[in-house]
């Protein structure tokens, strides 16, 4: 099936001449939407024929950062195949395939599925009316995981359509096609889709308009996530309704300075303090950890096992832990998913995986 669109919204962005550690001014991706009224934009031509892209996982929350930090995480995501298509008619885009797992539950209706919708704000933005184009998506990912499946299928669509036509977007633009497909699946949130085009950690200074802040992890330091998920699916809307309308002053202060410890832990690699600060949330955990069977025993296993810290990946179901070695990550595993089957009921499966540094790219 086949989707329509009208002439496209031209995303204005002012790039940072500045990288962000803890010794420099941070930067900030900012976005704003004008209309072209005078000047005309020349439609791009594709260089490539066809292309295939993948884009990571990821963590979003990390405890105390609701809706505003999120990181990337490697080896584990979804691919997008996009290919210049002559039987797809101009200016549109067609779904052909959806591979795995959870294949049978996503439309094949590019107005439903998380890739189509993020392809067709990345042909809007670059004023696409005279090709058509095939999307072929291999999830990774189960759905519902809390390891950011929809936005790893938006960020691996936008990055292929955009590398189809020379890669004009910057990954400020790319996310906001994403946020479309996200505000449609799960909600206007960009912790999730941030990370995966942009890889690494990512702070979302600001939503109107779109401000995007690089926290540079040390090059040196290892990290590594301990990842655990439950046979229990968590859907993003039900996990966010659960949450608190309002909040107290104190949890609210409470918070704000985890969120803070977390952000300066990041910047000068201290894993110790940022375990600790990413298994301090007052506000989000306490209210989805008993909605996720087990979950709370997960966590005192995790830090039993010697975590630096352990919590919700996103809204769950998945048990995220840190840790600064592969081998203790994988002891630390085992204990979460006894913990799982011994509290929860539930089996779960575990991996051990580094931070993703790059973000969505090309693989071939």
């Amino acid at each position: 099936m086949a989707i329509c669109y009208q002439p496209p919204v031209k995303p204005i962005c002012v790039r940072p001449s500045t990288t962000f550690s803890s010794a420099s001014k941070s930067p900030s991706f900012r976005c704003n939407f004008s209309l072209p009224f005078t000047t005309q934009i020349r439609e791009p031509e594709p260089i490539l024929v066809s292309v295939k892209a993948f884009a990571p996982a990821t963590v979003a929350n990390l405890g105390p950062g609701f809706d505003f930090l999120g990181c990337a995480v490697d080896g584990l995501g979804d691919f997008v195949s996009i290919s210049v298509d002559p039987n797809v008619h101009p200016g549109q885009i067609s779904i052909s395939h959806v591979f795995g797992d959870a294949s049978s539950k996503l439309s094949k209706n590019p107005n439903w599925n998380c890739a189509g919708i993020a392809a067709i704000e990345v042909m809007k933005m670059l004023g696409i009316r005279s090709v058509g184009l095939s999307l072929s998506l291999e999830k990774g990912l189960p759905l519902g995981s809390g390891l950011g499946s929809s936005a790893a299928s938006a960020a691996a669509a936008a990055v292929a359509v955009n590398e189809i036509f020379g890669g004009r977007l910057g990954p400020e633009e790319l996310v906001l096609a994403g946020l479309k497909s996200e505000e449609k699946v799960s909600g206007y949130h960009a912790d999730n889709v941030a990370p995966s085009i942009m890889g690494g950690f990512v702070l979302v200074r600001n939503y109107e308009p779109l401000e995007l802040m690089r926290l540079n992890f040390p090059a040196k330091k290892d990290l590594f996530f301990v990842l655990v998920s439950p046979e229990f699916e968590a859907p993003t809307k039900k996990m966010r309704a659960a949450l608190p309308g309002e909040i107290g002053m104190a949890h609210h202060v409470w918070n704000c300075s985890q969120a803070g410890a977390l952000v300066a832990s990041i910047l000068q690699g201290d894993l110790e303090g940022l375990g600790k600060a990413l298994s301090a949330d007052k506000i989000v955990e306490p209210r989805r950890a008993p909605l996720i069977p087990g979950m709370e025993a997960v966590k005192k296993a995790a830090i039993e096992a010697g975590a630096f810290g352990c919590t919700i990946s996103g809204a769950g179901p998945t048990a995220v832990a840190v840790i600064d070695s592969e081998e203790v990550g994988k002891r630390i595993a085992e204990s979460m998913v006894e913990a799982f089957w011994r509290v929860g009921n539930l089996k779960a499966v575990k991996a051990v995986k580094k931070l993703d540094r790059v973000g969505a790219r090309l693989v071939s």
